[in-house]
């Protein structure tokens, strides 16, 4: 499974790298702060939502400490899918968050 960590993610950011970001954690926790621009996608609606996601872009996977997200890259990358999961979670995320 690939990893990112969240320096990395921080930094390609402050590269000004445009970033496909999904946060597979339930709504009230989204709504307490996420990474600005990543989309929204509950980790149990991802096999039915999978037709969001595009084939061909990569995507770095967010929830709280990385269990639900690594769960969402394992899924997604047995799809086909070019995925990462940010290790941590937004628990280790220093950026900011809307």
């Amino acid at each position: 499974m690939k990893e990112i960590t969240t320096i990395e993610v921080q930094n390609l950011i402050e590269k000004g790298e445009q970033l496909h970001v999904v946060d597979v954690r339930e709504a009230d926790e989204v709504a307490a702060g996420t990474i600005p621009g990543a989309i929204h996608i509950p980790l149990g609606d991802i096999p039915a939502r999978i037709s969001e996601l595009d084939v061909s872009k990569s995507y770095i996977l967010i929830c709280r400490s990385g269990a639900r997200s690594g769960r969402a890259t394992a899924f997604l990358t047995e799809k086909g899918y070019d995925v990462a999961n940010m290790v941590g979670g937004i628990l280790e995320w220093e950026g900011e968050t809307e």
